[in-house]
This record gives C-alpha cells, structure tokens and sequence, in this order.
C-alpha cells in the first residue's frame, strides 16, 4: 500500500486530528443508530494507547457553509462516551491554544467542519488552520473520500497523515476485490437506472469474469435484446449504451448474467398478486419486480465457481414483500460460501447494506463497507481525493 498506517507514526505525546465519518442518525436529539461510531473505536483506541490525543474532525448533515443549530456536533457527545468509554470534550471555536491547552489523552470533538463555506471549497486557509491544531493526521473517513474537502484533502498535504483503522479495513477490501483479486470474479450490480451507473458497468467490464445486472437496470439490458418488458421500469434512451456493455463485455471475456426469468406483477405494492414467467414473456400490462428462482439458481452457481465478490445494489424491488426473494436468497447464498471460507465477499452502498441486513447475511460477508458514493467511485476506478492525499 502507498499510504501509511497509525502503525508507521509515532503518536506519543501528539495531538493527533482524526477525519471521521459520525454522520449518524438522530431522532430528537438521539443517536438512532450508533454503526458509524462503533466503526471508529479501534482507530481511537490505539491512537490513546499509543500515548496520543485524538482530536475529531466531522460533517454532519448539510449545513452549506453556515452555522445550522440542528446540525451542530454537539448532542453526538454521550453516544461518543459511550462507544469510546471515556469523556469527550466538545470545542465549538478550536484554536490552537485552546487544543493544547486540554490535558494529554484527552479527546477533543470539533464542531462541524461543514458550517465553514471553506470546507467544500477546500480553502488552503481553512487547511493551514486546520494543521495548527495537531501533530499527525489521520483519515478515518472513507465514506468522505471521494471529496476534496479542507478536512479530508487539504490538511493531509499539510501535516504527516495516516489511515486510521476503518479506512485501512476499507482499503484492503477494495484493493483485494478489484485490484488484485483471487480470480474468478463475479459483481452484482443492481438498482434502478443504468445512467447512474454506467461508468461503474464500464469498469467492472474489463475487470470481472462474470458481471450479474440485476434491479430495474436490468429491464434496460432485455430490452436492448429486443425484449418487451411490458410496464417495467426501464431506459428505453439507454438501450444503444446497453448494447455497447454487451460488446465490451463480450471483447473483455466477462460473461454478462441476466433474468432468465422474472416475477411480474400489475402494480408496485407489497404482496401485490404475481407471477413468475421468463424474461421474454412479461405480459404488456404488468411489471418486473424481482428475478425469478431459475435466475437465483444460475448466480448461486456462479457465486460457487467464483473465489472473489463484488455487490452494489439489490436484484429486484427489495423494499417491499415478495419481491426480495432473489435479493435475500443470492444474499444467503454468498454468505454460506463466504462462511465456509470460500468466497470473498465485499459490499457496499446503502440499498446494498440494507439489503444484505434485510437477508439476514450482512454479517456472513467478508467486508461490508458503510460508503456510499466512495465505494461507487473507487467501484468505477475513480481517484479518491482523500486517499490521495495520503499517498502524497
């Protein structure tokens, strides 16, 4: 790896600003779900027992450069407490004074960086402020990489910087999925529109032995092969770029993975009354809603002829009863290889973690990462801004 680690950086005595991603939900002033700050905790941790003072640099919400009330830091402190097991000391107007003013090993909370207008605009006023205030970077906020912000970007050019310990697990899981992989390799792409991921389809073409389309994006894939897909979600316009993925797919030797067969239905509502027909037959007035079992069948024996995993999105309208089928059963297919030691697995993006959690197999996978438009970006081979700063 071309960046360092909080194991290459001499921590003892320093003032260490930690990027992290504690974007949580909240209702009334309280932390619904705590997954991003138990992410974390090992990154804090070692930075403490190796003697330094964590000092935490976070967004929450969209503030737009202007100080917003409902979006300050500060009712995140107990939920901090409590994961970190130790006090945390909110600063609502850091300077350096006031930093090295707290006593070693304290951990310090910095109101949101997003309340500055020189945050997004990654302003070299705002990263030169932001090094006076400690030692040693480090990010540990993958999720925020892919922007060039003062905190994730700016700073790190600045001062010595590290991975903290999410961002190093994000990291080799991705680099193990797609940059050096055990072959063969099998993605699933699924969601509703093939224009939001097009480059992602792309990519993943020239770098994976068999690519699974899956979601309303798939409707766009049978109707490039001159298929009816009757009232179905679909890009009619997008049909030419489809046929252009199935040339490139077919000149890279990636086997594309389509519906054989598909559920329909006549309106999008839970437990709407369906029926199972082949991809080819879906009836003019009625939709497709999810792949069928000869479809999940024939990923299931891909998924058992592959040694590596890539997921992005679900294979129908997982929402809503019954059409998670194909989604949950693919879901527990993966996680029974991948707990057999059989299949590495990595996932990501929020439908796609919802999704895998609805199934009951999220924590079966090898890697679930909680980025979304950073796992898409480093999907679709994309710089990360904030990774690169590391490698600089």
């Amino acid at each position: 790896m071309a960046w360092k680690t909080l194991d290459d950086m001499d921590l003892a005595g320093k003032r260490v600003l930690v990027r992290v991603d504690i974007n949580v939900p909240m209702d009334n002033g309280v932390v619904t779900d705590a997954t991003r700050i138990e992410r974390i905790v090992p990154t804090i941790k070692d930075i403490l027992a190796a003697g330094g003072s964590p000092i935490l640099l976070a967004h929450f919400g969209r503030p737009k450069g202007q100080p917003v009330p409902e979006m300050s830091l500060k009712p995140l402190v107990p939920a901090l407490e409590k994961a970190f097991g130790t006090e945390v000391t909110f600063i609502e107007r850091p300077s350096h004074n006031e930093i090295y003013g707290q006593p070693e090993g304290a951990v310090i909370l910095v109101e949101n960086t997003r309340f500055s207008p020189m945050e997004e605009a990654n302003d070299p006023q705002m990263s030169g402020f932001l090094s006076t205030l400690g030692d040693v970077y480090v990010n540990d906020a993958f999720s925020a990489a892919h922007r060039a912000h003062a905190s994730t970007h700016g700073v790190a050019l600045l001062m010595p910087s590290c991975a903290g310990r999410l961002l190093q697990a994000e990291l080799s899981a991705l680099e193990g999925a797609l940059a050096n992989p055990v072959r063969p390799v099998v993605a699933v792409v699924g969601g509703a529109k093939v224009s939001t991921k097009l480059e992602l389809l792309g990519n993943l073409v020239e770098k994976v032995d068999h690519l699974v389309i899956g979601g309303g994006m798939a409707n766009t894939f049978l109707a490039a092969q001159g298929i009816d897909v009757g009232k179905s979600l679909c890009e009619h316009d997008m049909t030419d770029t489809a046929k252009e993925i199935f040339a490139k797919a077919e000149k890279a030797g990636c086997e594309l993975v389509l519906p054989t067969d598909v559920v329909v239905a006549g309106e999008f509502a839970a437990n709407a009354a369906n029926e199972t027909v082949a991809a080819d037959a879906c009836p003019a007035d009625k939709m497709i809603l999810d792949a069928g079992p000869e479809t999940v069948a024939k990923i299931s024996e891909v998924f058992e002829n592959a040694k590596t995993l890539i997921w992005n999105g679900p294979l129908g309208a997982f929402e809503i009863e019954p059409f998670n089928a194909a989604t949950d059963a693919a879901a527990a297919k993966a996680a029974e290889l991948s707990k057999a030691g059989k299949l590495v697995s990595v996932a990501g993006g929020g439908d796609t973690v919802a999704a895998l959690n609805g199934a009951g197999a999220a924590e079966s996978f090898t890697y679930i990462s909680t980025a979304g438009g950073a796992f898409l970006e480093w999907m679709e081979g994309k710089t990360l801004p904030g990774v690169a700063a590391l490698e600089e």
